[in-house]
């Protein structure tokens, strides 16, 4: 069965996981003595709850995406991987099978591309 996690834990560890990501990973022992550097936390109970949390938090970022968490690392190869244009578009290469009279279509409309004709009836 899951844990109930109240919103305090819930929230401390998502800043920090957002803020310290580079510093954290999924052992539970090593982000405990992360999160006691970078958080003012007064008692042990609630730092090692905070600590898993952010543990569970870790494997969960490897394993895909969590929302409510922003990594700026994250959010740059996001925004680089959609801002890229090919050199070369993958349709210029493609060469696509039609009849005739789909291709007296394709010139009455004046589509342009690369398209060859097939002599016989059946395609396939």
């Amino acid at each position: 069965m899951g844990r109930v996690r109240n919103k305090v834990v819930k929230r401390a560890a998502k800043q920090i996981v957002s803020l310290h990501y580079q510093n954290l990973d999924i052992d539970f022992y090593h982000n405990k003595l992360v999160v006691e550097e970078v958080a003012v936390i007064q008692s042990k109970r609630l730092l090692n709850r905070v600590a898993g949390y952010t543990t569970v938090l870790m494997k969960r970022i490897q394993k895909g995406g969590v929302p409510g968490i922003h990594i700026k690392k994250h959010e740059e190869e996001r925004e680089r991987k959609e801002n890229f244009i090919p050199s070369k578009r993958v349709l210029d290469d493609l060469t696509v099978v039609v009849d005739k009279t789909t291709m007296k279509m394709l010139k009455e409309y004046n589509y342009m591309g690369n398209y060859a004709v097939h002599d016989s009836e059946v395609i396939g």
